[in-house]
């Protein structure tokens, strides 16, 4: 017999977040997130530094996750923890913490998809978010998935359309890039964009499967564009900035759309949802909100603090996993490239 008040601890460490909560009942209790800033330097992710840096953030994450939930760590019941996809170094130091308090708790322990946790964090309980009914759509869009995904329950996905090649987060970093912003620069473009001309340069939309994406073309034509216009012009991306990011924003999102207008189509399931890091990005969401309006899509988007990488996410698939008694051997390994 399971307990009424299920606490479960989960534990995110994928990428340069590291980050630990605690849910009860569809309830997040706590959700905190260290940040590692030190990848800003070099433009990137630095795999090595940031395992190194999840090692030392681990522990204090934790035991402030369980301080803000005000719990004691007896009190968990289970111990949720992201197993991949991801940077294996980083995905290393969260499943041997892991394992090794749910062992010395003697509580179970419970892995999780990354990528269908950014999924199921739409089932957190929030009173200003709608939850999905199965079946139905998700689009995941981050800095290292491009995914359309085909939800019948919480364990039953399919993936029916995805990048070939890059994915739409790198896309707009490394375009930031080119023009000289800062890592990362994904959300720096969504910032200029919102004051810029959509229509002011034209960028190519890849052509490839009817649901699945590319954005490697995409990257190099925004080398050529930004190295054609400054051989003449020096000024030319600093004076031209938020009509370059206004363009190119709205190209990835009406890119996007159009992918995710063919899944509606292919499926009859007008039941769609947005998850991972770019799903906090401006032109995605306000072009979702009109397909809503305009083709009768009920559309469902996440709270910002559940579109990046997050500790809550995990915990709320890690309690869907334990109310079905779904558990994992202590002799479990972390996944770089894990598929659903």
């Amino acid at each position: 017999m399971k307990p009424k008040q299920t606490y479960i601890l989960g534990i995110e460490s994928s990428c340069d977040d590291t980050s630990a909560a605690v849910i009860n009942n569809g309830v997040v209790l706590s959700n905190v997130v260290a940040t590692q800033s030190i990848h800003k330097e070099y433009g990137g992710v630095v795999p090595e530094l940031a395992s190194r840096a999840h090692q030392q953030n681990i522990v204090p994450v934790v035991q402030l996750a369980l301080r803000k939930a005000n719990i004691d760590k007896k009190q968990l019941n289970a111990i949720a923890f992201t197993r991949g996809p991801g940077l294996m170094g980083s995905l290393l130091v969260g499943t041997s913490f892991s394992k090794s308090l749910a062992m010395g708790l003697g509580i179970p322990l419970i892995d999780v998809n990354h990528m269908q946790a950014h999924i199921l964090a739409h089932f957190i309980k929030s009173e200003e978010h709608t939850t999905p009914k199965f079946p139905f759509l998700a689009l995941t869009i981050s800095g290292g998935h491009t995914q359309i995904v085909k939800v019948t329950n919480y364990f039953e996905m399919e993936l029916i359309g995805q990048t070939i090649d890059d994915a739409v987060g790198e896309a707009f970093d490394k375009s930031a890039k080119l023009m000289g912003l800062p890592y990362p620069g994904g959300p720096l473009i969504d910032k200029y964009a919102q004051t810029g001309n959509p229509n002011a340069f034209q960028f190519p939309k890849p052509k490839v499967g009817p649901m699945d994406f590319s954005f490697s073309g995409l990257k190099t034509a925004v080398m050529y564009f930004v190295e054609r216009n400054s051989k003449d012009h020096p000024n030319f991306v600093t004076e031209n900035l938020e009509d370059i990011c206004a363009s190119l924003q709205f190209t990835i999102v009406d890119y996007l759309m159009d992918k995710l207008k063919n899944a509606v189509k292919q499926t009859g399931i007008k039941e769609v949802a947005i998850g991972g890091g770019v799903s906090a990005n401006s032109g995605i969401r306000n072009a979702l909100r009109t397909a809503e309006n305009k083709l009768g899509w009920k559309v469902h988007i996440p709270k910002f603090e559940y579109c990046t990488d997050n500790a809550a996410m995990i915990a709320i698939v890690g309690e869907l996993k334990f109310k079905e008694s779904i558990f994992t051997e202590n002799n479990v390994v972390a996944n770089a490239r894990m598929k659903f």
